[in-house]
């Protein structure tokens, strides 16, 4: 499973953000960690790479936080995910954050950031499958307009 945008998702992403009419949004982050990380190389910046998964992640998150705020985001909500009761045990998922950014432009910069393109190797040798998933931020509390 992919944890990487394809080619025509980072289009579209770029198309939406230089259209200059997209407002807040939230990333919601669906991650599934690896028992053992699987490094391709060497680390960035050195440390072992006999680390669990998770390990490896929060390597990629510390980056992503710093750059995160530098655009303007911020995490709104992250949780450890628990039983899969709907779907398949394969579309289970370990932990689920959201991020809220102020525009695709934002996000944008993020995923073209130099400091998130290196952390990347933390987060492909961390990630068994991510979901990420693009929701709009009304701005609103919990069921809001129902």
């Amino acid at each position: 499973m992919a944890v990487n945008p394809s080619e025509r998702q980072l289009a579209e992403l770029t198309a939406l953000a230089q259209s200059g009419s997209d407002g807040p949004l939230v990333m919601l982050n669906l991650n599934r960690y690896r028992e053992r990380a699987r490094y391709e190389a060497p680390p960035p910046g050195g440390g072992a790479p006999e680390v669990s998964g998770r390990e490896a992640y929060a390597r990629y998150g510390i980056v992503a936080l710093e750059v995160i705020g530098r655009v303007g985001g911020e995490i709104v909500w992250s949780t450890p995910a628990g039983l899969c009761f709907v779907g398949e045990e394969h579309e289970r998922y370990d932990e689920v954050i959201a991020v809220r950014y102020p525009s695709a432009r934002a996000f944008l910069e993020l995923v073209l950031d130099p400091a998130i393109h290196e952390a990347s190797a933390h987060r492909e040798a961390g990630l068994e499958r991510a979901l990420l998933i693009r929701c709009a931020d009304s701005g609103e509390g919990p069921l809001k307009g129902l």
